[in-house]
């Protein structure tokens, strides 16, 4: 009786670890302090040094929930990672995350080994443990901080943060396995490399496609699709590790092929994924902070503030300022992505691989990169929006997005159907605009569900249900948020070849004779731009118009209101692609074609 007492005490502290973790998040979010800080600080308030008492040192335990709660994040990650978005960043994304993590690591050892005196090998080993960036540290802090990055600057660290902890991961190995055995030659680590990258990447797309046609084609209970997804995640890891292949790359890369693909119950499963992550990241931390040794940190703490120091002031600035000196990224932008290198349970969980293995100074990896972990989620952590904007690469903060409810449809991929409120002073409300792709399909009013001709005049607080493609579908957002005052457009740029987005079609085509329809006729050429773009207009976004194209020249509160006109006879012949245009298309035409995306 008394080892299930046992049982059910263990069951008891866990879960009410696990829910301190959840409620203290709001505190967290209240006062800004990164979230994850906060995780670490509940498991060793709870450990043996702290007032909970609790004796924890299962490394093996801690270990195996690492694994699953990175995979599971990094396949959330990989999900809501939109490959149009981060194409045009592939090249240096994937620099910074082996070239830039290599750099970064033989940086920090030579510091690591005067300030900690360790030999070559073992400071080599901490510089490994500390290189990678944490996927769910950057976006985390940076979602709650309310931050809008440039899209450039955002989809590089977003790549980048995914795709660097495999490399990190393959690092360490190898660094733990040639400290162990005593030998290890330069062919024999390419070609671990090798195989883990490539087979892990073909382990990869080839599950992701699978699930996506299970997902698609077997009839599973109302309910079953988010778990099986999930479950599928973990079978892709699981069996990659298996064939010493790179877990973490195939469940990355599973996940954009499933993020990317319509599926069933699409929305069911983001949702699930979220709360898993959450979870994950949570148990993770709280277990993590439980390893921790205070009165273990006496010893190491001062030299291991000095590596972290390197770390974020030298050795990853220099890191990215070399990898990203071949891509047209300003210095504003170089400084802003090394500052945002944060430090997460990754580190802390590379750190434990030695320990688990039995590695002579263990402790001292784990309590480096513990104390690591806490200077960047405090330095970096708490800076990051300052930084942002004093870097100008922040856009102006959006208005916070409506309250929108998603439903999928039962027996088609094709359609999703998607309600908001109506405000006030929305889009859709003062201006009665809708893309050309969605369908109002019904409205409710005071609990009463009505046709959209039967509401008519839609009012402020009414709800309305449209129906929409699934990938178009967060699109409509715009349409239903409180429209930003627009500034007048530069009188200046009105001329033959610039016109104000105020001005209508009709106008436009009794001055260039361009054909418009009747019902275009009325709509602004910013009322174009709304209704035919798939998402909110960019500065360079083009539409046809007729012979003419349309070009978004610049927007202001989140509209176009200055457009370009690009006649027929001005327009250029193709220069010729040089060598690595053509490698680079090349490139994403075959990741097309592999990937399905």
């Amino acid at each position: 009786m008394a080892s299930l007492d046992s049982v059910s005490l263990a069951i008891l502290l866990g879960a009410v670890l696990v829910m301190a973790g959840i409620l203290s998040s709001l505190l967290a979010l209240r006062f800004g302090a990164p979230l994850l800080l906060v995780f670490l600080a509940i498991g060793m308030l709870a450990g043996d040094s702290g007032p909970g008492q609790l004796q924890f040192d299962d490394v093996r335990t801690t270990y195996l929930v690492g694994s699953v709660a990175l995979a599971l994040i990094l396949f959330d990650g990989g999900l809501k990672t939109r490959f149009a978005s981060i194409r045009t960043v592939l090249a240096p994304s994937v620099v910074l995350a082996t070239v830039g993590v290599l750099l970064t690591a033989l940086i920090t050892a030579p510091f690591a080994k005067y300030a900690l005196d360790l030999n070559w090998t073992e400071s080599l080993l901490v510089g490994a443990v500390v290189a990678s960036t944490d996927a769910a540290a950057v976006f985390l802090l940076v979602h709650t901080q309310g931050l809008r990055l440039r899209p450039r600057v955002g989809a590089t660290l977003e790549a980048e943060s995914g795709t660097n902890d495999p490399f990190a991961i393959f690092l360490t190995l190898m660094l733990v396995e040639y400290i162990s055995l005593g030998s290890s030659s330069a062919g024999h680590v390419a070609m671990e490399f090798i195989q883990e990258a490539v087979l892990g990447a073909v382990v990869g797309v080839v599950g992701g496609r699978l699930v996506v046609v299970a997902l698609n084609h077997v009839a599973l209970p109302q309910g079953l699709h988010a778990p099986f997804v999930t479950t599928g995640a973990l079978v892709i890891f699981g069996g990659s590790q298996i064939m010493h292949a790179s877990g973490f790359l195939a469940v990355y890369l599973a996940g954009i092929i499933i993020g990317n693909r319509p599926t069933r119950a699409h929305n069911s499963v983001m949702a699930f994924l979220d709360a898993a992550t959450w979870l994950a990241q949570i148990v993770m931390f709280v277990l993590l902070g439980l390893l921790v040794s205070p009165s273990r940190l006496g010893a190491s703490a001062l030299p291991a503030v000095a590596v972290a120091f390197v770390l974020m002031l030298v050795a990853r600035p220099v890191a990215v300022f070399v990898c990203l000196a071949p891509f047209r990224f300003n210095w504003r932008e170089k400084i802003f992505i090394a500052w945002t290198g944060l430090r997460g349970a990754v580190a802390i969980f590379l750190a434990s691989i030695p320990m688990l293995v039995g590695l002579s100074k263990a402790y001292l990896y784990f309590d480096v990169a513990f104390v690591v972990v806490i200077i960047s989620l405090l330095l970096q952590g708490w800076t990051l929006a300052p930084a942002a904007r004093k870097l100008h690469v922040a856009l102006p903060r959006a208005e916070r997005g409506p309250r929108r409810v998603e439903l999928d449809l039962p027996g088609q991929l094709e359609q999703q159907l998607v309600g908001y409120p109506v405000r006030p002073k929305s889009l859709y409300f003062r201006r009665g605009l809708i893309p050309s792709w969605s369908k109002p399909t019904l409205v409710i009013r005071n609990e009463n569900i009505l046709t959209p001709t039967e509401a008519e005049p839609i009012a402020p607080g009414d709800y309305i249900y449209l129906l929409a493609p699934p990938e178009k579908a967060e699109s409509l957002d715009r349409f239903f948020v409180d429209m930003q005052p627009s500034s007048a457009p530069d009188p200046h740029l009105l001329g033959d070849f610039m016109v104000s987005g105020e001005h209508t079609l009709a106008e436009l085509a009794e001055i260039y004779g361009v054909k418009v329809g009747e019902d275009d006729g009325k709509l602004t050429l910013a009322d174009y731009f709304d209704v035919h773009l798939d998402r909110a207009p960019k500065e360079g976004a083009e539409l046809p118009l007729d012979e003419i194209v349309l070009v978004a020249r610049s927007i202001s509160g989140g509209r176009v209101n200055v457009v370009g006109l690009r006649l027929p006879e001005d327009e250029e012949t193709p220069a010729l692609l040089t060598r690595r245009q053509a490698l680079r298309r090349k490139l994403a035409d075959l990741w097309t074609s592999v990937a399905g995306v």
